[in-house]
């Protein structure tokens, strides 16, 4: 075979496989369909307002990130994930999320680290958005 095109196939092997960076945590199928208009989601009615939701592998953080845009994560940790108490919860500034079991620190507007000992950010769930109703899937 030919040496350039032995290196071509080789490349495209490793471009092809992609690493889930949140391969940590457990995969759980979500597929929830939210009314925002609905007065248990009120919340979420504004931007930068969070609420839980039950689901994913240790709950969810809905984020409302502008009238358009919602941002949803599962509150497991990604450090240390096999840990019980790998969990995350919003912190009263509303822009951040801490896990007290190893004090890791991530934004809720993006779900980056902003302290360690994490190095990969909040897993993060897909959505769309229509104006009225919210889906929240993987």
């Amino acid at each position: 075979m030919n040496n350039s095109l032995y290196i071509l196939l080789l490349a495209l092997t490793f471009l092809s496989c992609s690493k889930d960076d949140n391969a940590n945590i457990p995969l759980v199928a979500v597929n929830y369909t939210i009314y925002t208009n609905d007065p248990a989601y009120n919340a979420v009615s504004t931007p930068g307002t969070w609420m839980y939701l039950n689901g994913g592998s240790r709950g969810i953080i809905l984020y409302r990130a502008s009238n358009a845009e919602f941002k949803v994560y599962d509150r497991h940790c990604t450090y240390d994930s096999d840990n019980n108490c790998a969990l995350v919860s919003v912190e009263a500034s509303n822009i951040s999320a801490k896990d007290d079991c190893c004090g890791s620190q991530f934004l809720i507007t993006d779900g980056s680290v902003i302290k360690n000992p994490a190095s990969l950010p909040l897993k993060q769930y897909k959505n769309s958005y229509d104006g009225s109703v919210l889906r929240i899937f993987n």
